[in-house]
């Protein structure tokens, strides 16, 4: 086998084996949504208001969200109307577009891979979130991703409050072979992101990714001092941080969309990533966020192992979700 069909049958085990991972992290969400569906409908052949009025059901309890689930119904009862579709079978294909629709609005493509641009050097994402939705985790998998691309990568420990996070990340910074920078525990994490920076520029890093203590979106003191973070990288390179990515808990449903809510009123958040899909669901909640919050979705965690943090692609997610559905 020659060099060019070596890489290409390497690259297709990987894209299958993202597809296998995909297909296993949802399962759960998958299998109780379209299980609730097939129980609703059974003995149904017909869409008709009370068959709206099950699916409306359905996707609220799914986490899709009420705005959102409402503008999906009114979305079909259109479609029905005019495309004179009649089966609930052909609902199946139906909704499927809708949501396909949905993403499509909200999520840029250009954030499916990492374009390093030489001319901002280093290029610096700022990790936020609530402590628990696996933030850190999700910075250690980042860095082995950009890592594995061939990028030099040094993470910034500015969670310097909570017990053990400074050693967390130095675990992931081992465990990936990338570098990492930290002024200890109970130091001033503006700072920490600023010397972070400032040793980036120093040492020739393409990737900076800063983590930030867990802040509870009620308190507002906590949210100020992401502002400063956000000043203290902006003296070091302006514009920077390129990215402000929200990490959210996928299994917590529709207290991720609040978090979020709350996160995207007193910070400028370029991307989100969703954690757990796997452990739940209520995988319904990254229609909804999508929807409701107008920033792409960038990242969904289906394992725990680490490549389990996929590039969020909504065709293939939606692929996924419908897989093997029957209604």
């Amino acid at each position: 086998m020659g060099f060019f069909n070596k890489l290409f049958s390497k690259k297709e085990e990987e894209k299958n084996q993202l597809k296998e991972d995909l297909n296993k992290g949802l399962e759960k969400s998958r299998k109780g949504f379209f299980g609730k569906l097939a129980t609703s409908f059974a003995g149904k052949s017909t869409i008709d208001v009370e068959v709206l009025d099950d699916l409306e059901d359905i996707l609220i309890a799914s986490d899709v969200g009420v705005d959102t689930t409402i503008k999906i119904i009114k979305r079909i009862e259109k479609r029905v109307a005019s495309d004179k579709y009649l089966t609930t079978k052909e609902l199946n294909e139906i909704l499927r577009d809708e949501i396909v629709q949905l993403l499509a609005e909200n999520n840029a493509d250009d954030l499916l891979s990492y374009n390093l641009n030489p001319d901002s050097k280093p290029y610096v994402i700022l990790v936020v979130g609530v402590n628990g939705v696996g933030k850190t985790t999700s910075i250690g998998k980042l860095a082995n991703k950009y890592k594995e691309a061939g990028m030099k990568v040094v993470l910034g420990a500015a969670d310097t409050f909570r017990a053990a996070a400074v050693d967390q990340l130095e675990i992931w910074s081992n465990r990936v072979g990338c570098d990492f920078y930290s002024k200890g525990m109970n130091t001033d994490p503006a700072a920490v992101a600023y010397e972070t920076v400032r040793y980036a520029k120093d040492n020739g890093h393409d990737l900076v990714l800063i983590d930030t203590a867990g802040r509870l979106h009620n308190k507002k003191g906590l949210m100020k001092e992401l502002e400063k973070i956000h000043k203290a990288i902006g003296k070091q390179i302006p514009g920077a941080p390129h990215e402000v990515m929200l990490v959210l808990d996928g299994s917590t449903g529709q207290n991720a969309y609040e978090q979020a809510k709350h996160f995207s009123e007193v910070t400028d958040l370029n991307c989100l990533a969703l954690t757990k899909l796997d452990g739940t669901a209520k995988g319904g909640v990254v229609i909804g966020i999508s929807d409701q919050l107008k920033v792409p979705i960038k990242y969904i965690g289906v394992g725990e192992g680490i490549h389990h943090l996929q590039e969020f692609d909504k065709r293939e997610f939606v692929d996924s979700f419908f897989k093997d559905s029957v209604l």
